[in-house]
């Protein structure tokens, strides 16, 4: 299996398909297996590259995940994208993924080309969401789904990872309570920002919480737009899959 190296640990990754290659960066708790079905329509067009963070998924394990877990995550991919020599690259990343693919293009905007940001919560983690996330976490962990999407994510620790991925978001909104080093004003990347009205993280929320977050974060972004569908959970990437498929290679190709 392939793996490239990130502070002498090892980070699996696989790749499918030739062209540009276009990168997707998986949200916490899960792994690269949980864009196992929107791969193919990607792979038709693009060199899809699929990698697991540190501590994820086929990757090397950890004693505890970094407090700014977003932030070392975007350089896993960074040293990735300079291990594998891939210049201008497109990301897409989901939920927290979204969070590492801004920190990549704000780091190194010479290696990335456009970003396709997904269903995540703007600068700073969402308080509604972080109060509660011990106690849900604990809840997931017993609720007969959750159980199965994890062992499918990691295989027999993974409570281990879901553990040391609550731990990190609770300790990281205690300590450092934003996800960017750098600010977005003045970054020249083409993004595109995507979201669902239905996601069930935010829309209690506000009913309107991606329109009125992209909408700000737009503001300060050189060149960034969004599209919020009407339908779906969270990820919207996953819910509308066929619709994202579409509307992600108009954006890449353009």
């Amino acid at each position: 299996m392939p793996y490239f190296k990130y502070n002498e640990k090892s980070c699996y990754y696989e790749e499918h398909g030739d062209g540009i290659p276009l990168l997707f960066l998986h949200g916490n708790t899960a792994s690269s297996k949980m864009f196992c079905n929107v791969v193919e329509p990607f792979a038709k067009h693009y060199k899809v590259v699929l990698i697991d963070f540190l501590g994820h998924g086929k990757s090397d394990r950890v004693e505890k995940l970094e407090t700014d877990l977003w932030f070392d995550e975007a350089l896993q991919v960074i040293a990735f994208l300079e291990q594998a020599h891939y210049k201008k690259a497109n990301l897409i990343g989901s939920s927290g993924g979204a969070l590492v693919a801004i920190n990549v293009a704000l780091e190194r905007s010479d290696l990335v080309d456009k970003v396709i940001a997904d269903s995540f919560e703007g600068e700073v983690p969402l308080q509604e969401f972080v109060q509660n996330v011990v106690e849900e976490r604990e809840m997931s962990k017993k609720d007969k789904e959750g159980k199965r999407f994890y062992y499918e994510m990691h295989g027999e620790d993974w409570e281990n990872v879901v553990d040391n991925d609550t731990n990190a978001i609770y300790k990281h909104a205690k300590t450092i309570g934003k996800f960017f080093h750098k600010p977005l004003n003045g970054l020249q990347t083409k993004m595109l920002l995507t979201g669902s009205k239905e996601d069930e993280y935010v829309k209690l929320v506000h009913p309107d919480f991606y329109i009125e977050t992209y909408s700000k974060l737009i503001g300060k972004l050189c060149n960034a737009s969004m599209h919020i569908f009407d339908q779906g959970r969270h990820p919207a990437l996953l819910s509308n899959k066929d619709e994202f498929v579409k509307l992600a290679k108009d954006f890449f190709d353009k």
